[in-house]
């Protein structure tokens, strides 16, 4: 028997030496689980070994390392300390332990709480052990988030990176000084928006003196500021200088929880609403002077004004360049026309090739594009073959459905025979062997009808995939056939993104790659 030794640790350990060097208590963990196994007549195939990973976190490289390896059967036993050090979760207590490997035809044994699914009678105290472990993930995140929530309240930042302009005290923690290098950048900036300098001038103006951008500017002080690389990532952007002209923190208020979390299962972040904010006055140093930041407020909402329509723009963030993958914007021409154009073309010359098209020349080439796609896939002889297919499945559909509570309701009258059965032997109604012919003939017609029920249970969940897979492609296409004119609700539904290239030199052809929704 091979059996997989996992070890987890969720808190950093201060006895390690180096980053690379396991903790103590790691290495206590290894101990006690090779000295088990080997008692145990076990094959160590491999240790995993997740060093200051939280239970809850699904992305724990040795963690899923030991899955792949579970289910490629390179192993028969899954070994850790404690079924929490395995996973906190309820769910992949489930998904794992009495699922798949059950299913892989794994074990998984924890020796400290005794959890061993080669003992059957062992599963409720296992499912109980899950479910402690799901409550403390969540009376801990819900500690964290308090916490957080009163040090918000009292005005101590508590971010892992200060605003670009500030560093963190080192002498009081949630306290920020002000950044003077950054600190000059962001003063120029709103100087110049005070002088009737436009964001995107701005940010020209500051790459061409090769200042880096706030997230370069982090990475190349030293700070492990993850975020995706491109070509324009070093430079200053539209959105980096209105953010900043935006950003209250700048006169010396504490501005927190613009974002918050969806869940303690997961980091994804959703904005919050305004009201909702954290905002404390006065917390630390300002970089900008009162008079200063209420002329830029006041600029701010002059050059502010909605679209005159008062409608989202047709191609509103779906149009991005081919060249460097920023979403092009829209301004009106001399001429009246709206046109799409990248934004780094406009920030630096270096910064991207620059796409540009009118609105009425993408929206042609769409709507071309949309109407071959239609008589392609939607020509009466196919829909009716479809219609046909369509038919054929819902019949099927019905028919396994009967069949599943048939058999349903069958086994269920067996159930129950087996335990009548059982009362009457208790009763003294009929005999022993009795029981055990009757009961025997009874089970197995059971597990028959079970047997049958799973196989048509399969096949119903197959034929709707089909049916909502063909849905899927059809019902899109058919709503919006041969559209004269688009309109938002059309590009919302049917494109996910398009690409615009740089106009083709010597002609009038712009290269346009339409990326669809099915």
């Amino acid at each position: 028997m091979k059996a997989g030794i996992y070890c987890r640790l969720s808190e950093e350990d201060r006895d390690k030496q180096s980053a690379d060097d396991d903790s103590c208590s790691i290495q206590n963990q290894k101990s006690m689980l090779v000295q088990y196994a080997l008692e145990q007549g076990w094959e160590i195939y491999r240790i995993y070994s997740d060093d200051d990973y939280a239970g809850a976190d699904r992305n724990r490289p040795e963690f899923n390392r030991l899955i792949a390896d579970a289910r490629q059967r390179k192993l028969d036993i899954v070994l850790c300390k404690t079924q929490s050090r395995f996973t906190r979760e309820l769910e992949l207590v489930e998904k794992y332990i009495h699922g798949l490997f059950p299913l892989w035809g794994i074990r998984f044994v924890s020796i400290v709480d005794h959890a061993d699914t080669a003992d059957r009678g062992n599963k409720k105290s296992r499912q109980i052990n899950g479910l402690v472990n799901e409550w403390y993930l969540e009376d801990m995140s819900e500690n964290i988030r308090s916490v957080l929530t009163n040090r918000r309240k009292n005005g101590f930042h508590i971010g892992s990176f200060a605003l670009y302009g500030y560093k963190k005290d080192p002498g009081q923690k949630g306290h920020l000084l002000i950044d003077e290098e950054a600190a000059q950048v962001v003063r120029e900036i709103f100087t110049l928006f005070s002088q009737g300098y436009g964001k995107t001038a701005i940010a020209r103006l500051l790459n061409s003196r090769n200042i880096p951008s706030p997230s370069e500017y982090k990475r190349l002080h030293g700070f492990q500021y993850q975020k995706p690389q491109s070509r324009t990532s070093a430079l200053w952007k539209y959105s980096a200088v209105s953010h900043i002209l935006a950003n209250e923190i700048y006169i010396g208020n504490m501005v927190q929880g613009r974002y918050g979390s969806v869940s303690y299962k997961t980091k994804q972040n959703r904005p919050r609403p305004k009201e909702q904010w954290y905002v404390v006055e006065g917390t630390h140093e300002p970089i900008i002077d009162q008079e200063l930041w209420t002329k830029v407020q006041t600029l701010i909402s002059q050059r502010s004004r909605p679209f005159a329509t008062g409608e989202m723009g047709l191609f509103a963030r779906k149009a991005r360049c081919s060249s460097c993958g920023c979403i092009l914007r829209s301004n009106k021409q001399s001429d009246g026309r709206r046109y799409l154009r990248c934004p780094s073309r406009y920030i630096s010359k270096d910064a991207c090739e620059g796409a540009f098209i009118s609105v009425s020349t993408l929206e042609q080439a769409v709507t071309a594009q949309l109407k071959q796609l239609s008589a392609q896939y939607l020509n009466r002889e196919k829909i009716e073959k479809e219609i046909v297919i369509k038919r054929d499945h819902t019949t099927e559909q019905k028919r396994l459905e009967k069949d599943i509570a048939a058999c349903l309701k069958k086994a269920a009258e067996y159930e129950e025979g087996i335990q009548n059965l059982y009362l009457d032997k208790v009763k003294s109604l009929i005999s022993e062997n009795q029981f055990i012919e009757f009961s025997g003939k009874f089970s197995r017609e059971k597990e028959r009808l079970e047997k049958h029920i799973k196989n048509a249970q399969r096949q119903l969940a197959a034929i709707q995939k089909n049916i909502q897979e063909e849905d899927q492609k059809r019902l899109p296409m058919e709503q919006y056939i041969n559209p004269h004119k688009l309109d938002r609700e059309t590009v919302e539904v049917l494109i996910d993104h398009i690409t615009v290239g740089k106009r083709i030199p010597h002609t009038r052809k712009v290269p346009v790659e339409i990326h669809w929704n099915f």
